[in-house]
């Protein structure tokens, strides 16, 4: 059974060939309309289950269109109509959806909904997002770095802003793609240290530098987030506006990366918070390039997963 449940439980070789096949697949259809069929339909005559306990945008379209691009079909289950582990457990509820669909793409709050979903289903997992991870967007992420800068690979990546899930992804990847991590933020929010650790031990560089200056300092790619959750009372808001506010991502701070440096965040962003909109819309970002390979690099996933 082949899970994606995060990039540091995956085989570096496999993620490798993942990026290759997303980009391989994504050239093969260029230009053609969003409906037409792959060539390949690794998914043709399966369904798959689609679960949100968390809402989302762009998580919820790319695996719908790309199930759909794929030749299979789709079954989108939010919290409301799922209910998980009230009532029914996470266990039971696994073994029962493994008996109607071929594969789940799950989007939860704990990261144990997700493993414990992983480990009773008896068809494959895909971690759409939990609050510690976020691998699908790393991975989308490296195709597009790829896609503008060639292999990441001995790279450097700076981070602005909150350790959140997305960059502790991105800390899995910097061991599995060997590139080199610089976290620029306050401590309060530093990411978790046992994910600094596992990517070290995998002889990559990961800084923590508190002078956002310093650490975009000949970056190859500078990466922020929202610094707010939708769950944020009014005085945490305050906080953390108070405590991000030095890692905001402007135009002067993007002068300190290299020149051929791009800009990446993982919508949706907090214009004039997080990054100011001469950076957003400038010449550096690729976010948009960004989310939509969202759908390409989900898609190689979901292969990888029923190959």
């Amino acid at each position: 059974m082949k899970h994606f449940l995060d990039i540091h439980t995956t085989d570096a070789a496999d993620l490798r060939s993942i990026i290759d096949t997303a980009r391989a697949t994504k050239e093969a259809r260029a230009g053609q309309p969003k409906a037409v069929l792959d060539a390949n339909l690794p998914l043709d005559g399966k369904m798959v289950a689609l679960i949100f306990e968390k809402p989302s945008t762009r998580t919820r379209v790319s695996f719908d269109v790309g199930v759909r691009q794929m030749g299979g079909q789709t079954m989108v289950l939010s919290g409301a109509d799922m209910q998980l582990g009230h009532g029914e457990s996470i266990a039971d509820t696994a073994r029962v959806l493994s008996r109607y669909v071929d594969m789940i793409m799950i989007r939860t709050f704990e990261e144990s909904t997700l493993l414990e979903m992983a480990e009773y289903a008896s068809v494959p997992v895909i971690n759409g997002l939990t609050n510690r991870t976020h691998p699908c967007q790393i991975m989308a992420d490296i195709l597009t770095f790829e896609e503008h800068n060639g292999p990441i690979a001995g790279k450097k990546v700076v981070w602005c802003g909150d350790g959140n899930n997305v960059a502790a992804s991105f800390i899995h990847a910097a061991g599995q793609f060997g590139f080199d991590f610089t976290f620029a933020g306050p401590s309060d929010l530093d990411p978790e240290s046992v994910f600094i650790t596992e990517a070290r031990k995998k002889g990559v560089k990961i800084e923590i530098e508190r002078n956002a200056e310093k650490a975009v300092s000949g970056a190859d790619l500078v990466v922020t987030d929202t610094w707010l959750s939708m769950h944020d009372s009014q005085s945490a808001r305050e906080r953390r506006h108070s405590m991000l506010r030095p890692y905001r991502v402007d135009r002067k701070l993007m002068s300190h990366a290299n020149p051929d440096a791009v800009f990446m965040h993982c919508l949706p962003a907090h214009r004039g918070e997080e990054v100011t909109n001469n950076v957003m819309d400038g010449p550096q970002s690729v976010i948009f390039d960004e989310a939509e390979n969202r759908l390409h690099a989900q898609k190689a996933i979901m292969g990888w997963c029923v190959s």
